[in-house]
């Protein structure tokens, strides 16, 4: 089976479309201006092209018609994509209210849902050490089934559903606070992706089915690559909304199609997801919008420590490869104690680097 020939097909069509994408959002006015920017968070000094998921979209799309073919599932995934796509370019000109993008991962998750694609159980973490709770080794989220009528019969299956739903908003939204700097979140990705590859590669022996994952995998990796090249310090094009979120949708999808490996996603991304987790809960403890933008990201944190956009990126990315190499050999209840680790470590930086900086602003 040729793996290389569909990352190197997205790779090489993104690479080529990302300048084209500089130059469109250039004229249509979709430009990140940091005179004009309403987001605090933003560091950059200069203007910069956005658009960036409009390349990322057109690759993935062209290289899955190619090597995957049409399906219910890949139209739903395709589908969904297209709606996150364009509510990001929408924003990168006109910046849309909060809840107008929340609506539209929702619609995007829910156009996934419907497709067949879900959740129907979770691997019990605790069951190693004694069964935890009498739950079993999986948790099964397909017990409770809606059915109903209309041009035929359907079910909907509740928990399993909803599961998938909120599951694919807040990844969605986990990777867009991890693009702080310039390359940050595209490599995450990257090593993500390529993760989710090797786990379904794993167990395309017992399931065919994988193959198709893992492919799906290698050419949102390569697409990524492909526009990475344009986004490294000193970026050139940045991704925008809709380049996080488009690819923050991938992977939350290919975590579920790759065997419910949603444990294994969270521990690649735990570093990014757990600043996330934190910084809602410090905006919302502080009385702000969860969904507006600060300065308080652990890479915000790096950066008033002295550390150059690079430095941080390679940071990141060294995290995510070394927990995604980990995750890959460890059974769920070690992902547990482990994401439990990086989590007491994680918290207790940003903990630190806060009170840090705070009394330095003091003096």
């Amino acid at each position: 089976m040729n793996f290389i020939l569909p990352f190197l097909t997205a790779f090489l069509i993104s690479a080529f479309l990302t300048p084209v994408a500089a130059i469109f959002a250039r004229k249509f006015g979709l430009i990140d201006d940091p005179r004009k920017s309403l987001n605090p968070g933003s560091i950059h000094k200069r203007v910069v092209p956005r658009a960036g998921g409009l390349p990322i979209y057109v690759a993935v799309f062209l290289a899955s018609l190619i090597f995957i073919g049409i399906s219910k599932k890949t139209l739903g995934i395709l589908g969904g994509g297209m709606i996150l796509v364009i509510i990001g370019l929408i924003d990168d000109k006109i910046n849309l209210k909060s809840y107008h993008k929340l609506i539209a991962q929702f619609l995007a998750a829910i156009l996934v849902v419907a497709s067949g694609i879900g959740i129907a159980f979770i691997t019990n973490p605790l069951f190693a050490v004694g069964n935890f709770g009498g739950l079993g080794e999986v948790i099964r989220l397909d017990s409770l089934r809606f059915v109903f009528n209309f041009w035929g019969t359907h079910s909907i299956l509740i928990l399993a559903d909803i599961f998938a739903i909120f599951w694919i908003v807040w990844v969605i939204n986990m990777v867009n606070f991890s693009t702080g700097v310039d390359g940050q979140m595209p490599g995450i990705v990257i090593i993500t992706l390529l993760v989710i590859f090797a786990a379904s590669l794993l167990f395309s022996g017992q399931d065919p089915s994988q193959i198709l994952v893992a492919r799906l995998a290698l050419i949102g990796a390569g697409a990524t690559a492909g526009f990475l090249i344009f986004n490294f310090y000193p970026a050139r094009i940045f991704p925008g909304d809709s380049g996080s979120y488009f690819l923050g949708f991938l992977i939350a999808v290919l975590a579920i199609l790759s065997g419910a490996k949603v444990g294994t996603a969270i521990l690649v991304m735990a570093v990014p997801l757990i600043d996330g987790v934190f910084t809602i809960i410090r905006r919302v403890a502080e009385g702000k919008s969860p969904f507006l933008g600060d300065r308080g990201h652990l890479q915000h944190r790096l950066l008033a420590l002295g550390w150059g956009q690079r430095r941080i990126s390679l940071f990141y990315w060294f995290l995510c490869a070394i927990l995604g190499a980990a995750a890959l050999g460890l059974h769920s209840t070690q992902k547990l104690f482990v994401g439990v680790f990086i989590a007491t470590i994680v918290i207790g930086g940003l903990l630190w680097l806060n009170m840090n900086l705070s009394q330095k602003r003091q003096r």
